[in-house]
């Protein structure tokens, strides 16, 4: 037993169950099935957009179901949309603090993927060599998304860009701390499997988001 009573891991046993209870993407949570194709990504860069912003993470995963079931799941579908419409799509989803700004940046920014990488982010990726702090930083280009946010798109992203591997963000490097795991990206990829690593990525962030100590949480 630990000093404080609870039950000792080693640091695989952590991660397994890190991943058995809290290893479910936002992406895979919001509907994305995420593939490297435009359609999908893009719709992970709408979930991002949504989440950059001081919201509850679930409220953004709702209101990025709710736009992809108005059918707003490629650029040109977005842009071609009319601004009420979006902000109706997020007021369905009770995204209502941030409805109206968001669906301005959510059009703005479908315009400037349609016109710099020709609505596939696949391009943007390309351009950036596919080099993680240079596919954040193009990622940030787009209204809304901050650092915070980019690091969202990345952790999510490495599930289908291998390049960006591994990425953990401040975060979830924090909570695996925490835990007594590894502090280092290197380290932390060591202990699963590289398609692995954006579910472990989610399952610390979703951890760290918690109010319950992470410890507890695991020990629950």
């Amino acid at each position: 037993m630990g000093e404080d009573g609870r039950l000792a891991m080693g640091h695989e046993d952590t991660v397994a169950t890190l991943l058995e209870r809290f290893g479910r993407t936002y992406a895979d949570e919001a509907g994305i099935r995420l593939r490297d194709t435009p359609s999908p990504l893009y719709r992970l860069l709408v979930l991002t957009t949504l989440s950059s912003v001081r919201i509850g993470a679930d409220l953004a995963v709702a209101a990025a179901r709710e736009l992809s079931a108005a059918g707003l799941r490629t650029p040109k579908a977005m842009a071609a949309s009319d601004w009420q419409s979006r902000v109706d799509a997020l007021g369905r989803a009770h995204y209502v603090r941030y409805d109206e700004s968001t669906a301005t940046a959510l059009g703005r920014g479908a315009e400037l993927l349609l016109d710099r990488w020709r609505g596939d982010l696949r391009r943007l990726r390309d351009e950036a060599d596919g080099e993680p702090a240079q596919v954040a930083g193009l990622i940030r280009v787009f209204p809304r998304i901050g650092p915070v946010g980019a690091g969202i798109f990345c952790r999510e992203a490495q599930a289908v860009w291998p390049t960006l591997r591994p990425f953990f963000d401040d975060r979830a490097l924090r909570t695996a701390a925490e835990l007594g795991l590894p502090d280092s990206p290197g380290a932390l990829a060591g202990l699963t499997r590289p398609r692995d690593l954006a579910r472990l990525a989610a399952a610390l962030t979703r951890v760290g988001l918690s109010r319950t100590r992470p410890g507890d949480l695991l020990a629950a």
